[in-house]
């Protein structure tokens, strides 16, 4: 067989693959539709968790048996907040609840993803939101899309023009890269025309990818918070580095996804 032959029969399989993959992330995410509504009280970090690993939980248990069905030889990360290169080989990384705290609190920006990832690079993604039944979705060389509809970045030629967003470091957060992301919001609330600040960065991402927002940056992060947004922003015509301008991989410990017209002197505010 040809290495032409081969890798069409590859790119056929992972669409019908990502196709399939729609659908059990769709079924997760009806089911945590039907868990939001008013907020859920805690008043201690404990009770904070348990609310958060139940709506994890419950999409886990839709996704993990279809995922492992579709892919039985794909490994699945465990740890939804881990980042680094993954070992060779194919792996769903899946964020059952993206946005989980705002589910909490009945806000509706959140989600539910699931990307698989073949050797460090994702392959295919998907994104859904069950509050708006919308769906993203990216394949390698395939381009990226909102439900039929294809997507493109936008086509915003400075800075000065662009809406930008970021997440907020973790709770948790080593206080260098606390510090770097304040610091950060200044230096763009400077340059951008307009800064957002929210959680979880999957949603400013898909954004990028529809033209929305102009550019996204975010220190440190999660594999599960970033792949799916870095291959939709990437087949929809973005460009991916980290914060310096260099190559963008999971062990980067900078991200930024622009629009090629804000790119370069997005890098430049981020660099100051």
């Amino acid at each position: 067989m040809s290495e032409t032959l081969q890798t069409t029969d590859v790119a056929a399989s992972d669409a019908a693959l990502l196709t399939q993959t729609a659908i059990a992330v769709r079924a997760a995410g009806s089911a945590l539709r039907e868990r939001f509504g008013d907020v859920v009280r805690y008043q201690t970090r404990d009770e904070l968790m348990r609310a958060l690993a139940a709506n994890d939980d419950t999409a886990l248990d839709i996704l993990r048996p279809r995922l492992t069905h579709l892919r039985p030889e794909a490994r699945w990360v465990e740890e939804e907040l881990d980042g680094g290169a993954l070992p060779p080989g194919e792996w769903w990384v899946v964020d059952p609840a993206e946005g989980n705290v705002n589910h909490l609190h009945a806000l509706p920006e959140w989600a539910v993803t699931a990307t698989l990832v073949r050797d460090n690079q994702p392959v295919l993604t998907v994104v859904h939101l069950p509050l708006t039944g919308e769906t993203y979705t990216a394949l390698a060389g395939g381009g990226a899309h909102l439900d039929d509809r294809p997507l493109h970045v936008s086509d915003t030629a400075g800075l000065g023009l662009g809406l930008v967003a970021t997440s907020q470091a973790r709770p948790d957060e080593d206080e260098s890269v606390v510090r770097r992301v304040g610091s950060s919001i200044t230096a763009m609330l400077f340059d951008a025309l307009v800064v957002r600040t929210a959680v979880p960065a999957t949603l400013h991402l898909a954004n990028v990818a529809a033209g929305r927002i102009d550019a996204f940056w975010q220190f440190a992060g999660a594999r599960a918070d970033l792949l799916p947004g870095a291959l939709l922003v990437t087949e929809a015509g973005g460009r991916i580095s980290d914060a310096e301008g260099r190559p963008w991989t999971p062990a980067s410990d900078s991200f930024l996804a622009a629009a090629p017209g804000v790119h370069a002197e997005a890098v430049a505010t981020l660099s100051r």
